[in-house]
């Protein structure tokens, strides 16, 4: 089903109202008198009912006008916020996020949805009074209320009429304006108010008291009904509502209405709802108001009864559209872009950086230095707009972290604790499909810390410990990477307790020595669980390996940090986009690989004292580097003796290294030997690499220098690959690997733990 731009629109700021809705909902329960916080959550229940009455969703609107009544009474301090109020609103949230996603996905209004809307209905009338509950099981908005009861859901004009007690004693008589409507039209019905009248013993016989309600049917417009009481205009407060379809009308007239800006109450006055008399008396009473702050104007002639809701719904719409489009209104930093057509554009640049190297190529095959400047100016202006591409796709992450709020609420009800979220790093930006994807793997966390982590109350009281725990979510940019925390101040991991089940499930000997890092990398095994029953959140030992399988995918890993009694913290190294990146290019054998250039520290000559195939450790500068060759690790044959350098990496990338190091490292002269940088025989060199604190070599025999690489994922049969996160395309066609920085790292650092562990132990020659 294809779905109208004005309906994805409705869709999409339906969505945000109720994220900012449920945001508002766990903020007032622990801050009740928070009377902003109860009007943002009116407000945006409001305002999803009136662009829902315009799309003709009644089902929408009748459901979220008893959740409205029931925020109006909330609102108006007839009622006070409390934690089972806000559990039936938290609901109203979730189901009207259900008719929203039907709505999008095209699915008709079913019986058992409408089932499920009418028995939340209920919950939300036990919180009002009898007379104000809704007496049709699809309640319908106090405006509607009010036009269906006064005739304006017919094809009848409503006309309100209530004359001032003067107006007889200036010489006007209210009936004769009545009898001169039938001059342009018929009366359909007619009912008089009395309710005014006081006890004979006080009637002033010169005052009068009468009010009436006409239901009015013509075929003139506005304008000539409200001619009708020219004379007595000053006398009396006149309401002119029109029939249902000319509701319809107005609401098409607004919307073919020029693309400039207006004023509201000139946008119904063009489209003929309002007349200009009527405008300026709701000018002048919005003028002399006392009320503080001043009522909108649309919100003035609703209360009025001059406009009915849903055209002024469509005017403010209409202001919003043009507003939007030239720029000029509060949301004029930033427009709404598919995200399908966002990553065409990134996926296009990939392709421009890839034909940009060929090009360079070429140009430095025919040795064309006008060529090859303007090259280089072109590949700057790439990299510019490469950049430029990919921050707009960089989202503040504390939209995610904020959804955790309702998971934290929820979770800690079901478990009986009192657990809050604290959130740090609200601001920090990170690609948009990496927030997509790392949703799921942090919600497993956070609900296996409040699970596992957080005491029962009276065990934290008894540690000296505040009764509530806390789970503190925090993010922060470090080496090009962005980190996400998920810490708590629980009881930490029980580290014996993780051994005996691993032991027991056959996952390590029982004599087998671990370290404390071992240990805790333990809970990511496939159905490793330490819950001694089963329950909605642990115990069956699914979810921690999903996670780390789930981040791994991202290019991504995670760290436990964990003092037992204290707490536990899990922290994610992801990178901050999975598009292009700036890679630094080297060579092995006739085999070329990419580094990550922001993993890069310095690049150093293999001195000829750590040159033997035998040695892994290099002295920089008095500090202990281990290192790993890359041709011994991927089993890389030398490169042929004679071969031509057309065919290998070196020659084929270019005349030489742009730079050799990412901090410091010295860059080639431009009249380098580049011979000499080719030649087989030559020294071989270590890149220094970086992650997560930690340092290591990588040994290649050829330096490439900086390389726009374009990431393309792994196919399924490499999927796991060591040491390999991906592949790029060359400016030659031919394939460069992407190199895995942190598993590399990882590796070295398990093989150094190793070998300090095995140090004391008489060396036997096995595994060598």
């Amino acid at each position: 089903m294809e779905l109208d731009e004005s309906l994805q629109l409705f869709i999409v700021e339906a969505r945000e109202l109720l994220e900012q809705m449920e945001n508002a909902l766990l903020r007032v329960e622990q801050m009740p008198d928070d009377s902003d916080t109860i009007n943002a959550i009116f407000r945006a229940a409001h305002t999803i009912k009136g662009s829902a009455g315009l799309f003709g969703l009644d089902h929408i609107v009748g459901f979220t006008h008893t959740a409205e009544s029931v925020l109006d009474r909330v609102r108006s301090g007839q009622l006070a916020i409390c934690s089972e109020l806000v559990v039936v609103l938290l609901g109203v949230c979730d189901h009207l996020g259900l008719l929203i996603t039907r709505i999008a996905e095209g699915t008709e209004h079913d019986k058992e949805t409408q089932r499920s809307s009418d028995d939340l209905a209920d919950k939300l009338k036990a919180w009002l009074p009898e007379k104000d509950q809704p007496s049709s099981p699809h309640p319908v908005a106090p405006e509607q209320e009010t036009a269906q009861t006064e005739g304006v859901s017919s094809e009848n004009w409503h006309i309100s009429l209530r004359f001032s007690p003067d107006v007889l004693r200036n010489g006007m008589d209210p009936l004769s304006f009545i009898r001169y409507l039938k001059r342009i039209g018929e009366i359909s019905e007619i009912v008089t108010l009395i309710e005014h009248i006081p006890p004979l013993s006080e009637l002033d016989p010169e005052a009068c008291y009468l009010g009436f309600e006409i239901s009015f049917r013509t075929d003139a417009d506005k304008a000539a009904i409200e001619d009708v009481f020219e004379f007595v205009r000053d006398d009396a407060h006149i309401g002119i509502l029109p029939p249902h379809s000319k509701i319809t009308q107005y609401q098409k007239l607004i919307d073919e209405m020029p693309e400039e800006e207006m004023l509201l109450g000139e946008i119904l006055v063009r489209c003929g709802t309002l007349t200009r008399a009527e405008l300026e008396d709701a000018l002048n009473h919005q003028g002399n108001g006392q009320q503080k702050p001043q009522s909108p104007i649309g919100q003035l002639l609703m209360d009025q009864k001059r406009v009915h809701p849903q055209v002024v719904a469509a005017a403010l719409d209409k202001q919003k559209r043009v507003k939007e489009a030239r720029g000029t209104g509060s949301d004029s930093g930033s427009i709404r872009v598919n995200a399908v057509k966002l990553d065409e554009h990134i996926n296009q640049i990939g392709e421009l950086i890839i034909a940009s190297a060929g090009a360079k190529l070429i140009a430095q095959h025919v040795s064309a230095p006008d060529l090859l400047e303007a090259l280089a100016r072109l590949s700057r202006l790439v990299e510019e707009i490469r950049d430029s591409a990919l921050s707009l796709r960089m989202v503040q992450i504390g939209a995610t972290f904020n959804r955790f709020q309702r998971v934290v609420r929820d979770v800690s009800a079901e478990l009986g604790k009192d657990i809050r979220l604290e959130i740090l790093g609200a601001e920090t930006e990170l690609d948009k499909t990496v927030v997509e994807k790392i949703t799921d793997p942090l919600t497993h966390l956070v609900r296996n810390s409040m699970d596992h982590g957080i005491e029962a109350a009276e065990e934290r009281l008894a540690c000296g410990k505040p009764a509530f725990g806390t789970i503190t979510l925090n993010a922060f940019h470090d080496s090009g990477s962005i980190v996400i925390e998920v810490s708590d101040d629980g009881a930490g991991l029980k580290r014996e307790r993780i051994r005996a089940k691993a032991i027991e499930r056959g996952l390590i000997r029982a004599d087998q020595t671990l370290s404390d890092q071992d240990i805790d990398q333990l809970i990511f095994e496939p159905g490793f669980s330490t819950a001694d029953q089963l329950s909605n959140l642990s115990g069956r030992g699914v979810g921690m390996d999903v996670v780390r399988r789930n981040i791994a995918a991202l290019r991504g890993s995670i760290e436990i940090a964990s003092n037992e009694g204290q707490g536990t913290r899990l922290r994610i190294r992801l990178p901050l986009t999975l598009a292009i990146i700036d890679g630094f290019l080297v060579g092995v054998g006739n085999s070329c690989f990419v580094i990550p250039l922001d993993t890069v520290v310095e690049c150093v000559e293999l001195p000829d004292a750590e040159s033997s195939e035998n040695s892994d450790h290099l002295n920089l500068r008095g500090e202990v580097l281990p290192f790993i060759r890359l041709k011994q690790l991927f089993a890389i044959p030398d490169q042929a003796p004679g071969m031509d350098g057309e065919n290998s990496c070196g020659d084929r990338l270019g005349s030489g290294p742009s730079l050799l190091s990412a901090e410091g490292a010295a860059a080639l002269a431009a009249d380098e030997d580049l011979h000499f940088l080719l030649d087989p025989v030559q020294r071989e060199n270590v890149v220094v690499v970086q992650y997560a604190g930690h340092r290591a070599g990588l040994v290649v025999d050829r330096l490439r220098g900086e390389f726009q690489t374009v990431i393309r994922p792994l196919g399924a049969m490499f999927e796991g690959l060591s040491g390999i996160s991906g592949f790029t395309i060359l400016g030659d066609g031919r394939v460069a690997l992407i190199l895995d920085v942190p598993g590399l790292v990882n590796r070295v650092i398990k093989s150094e733990s190793k070998r300090r562990q095995n140090r004391s132990i008489p060396f036997t020659g096995e595994g060598k």
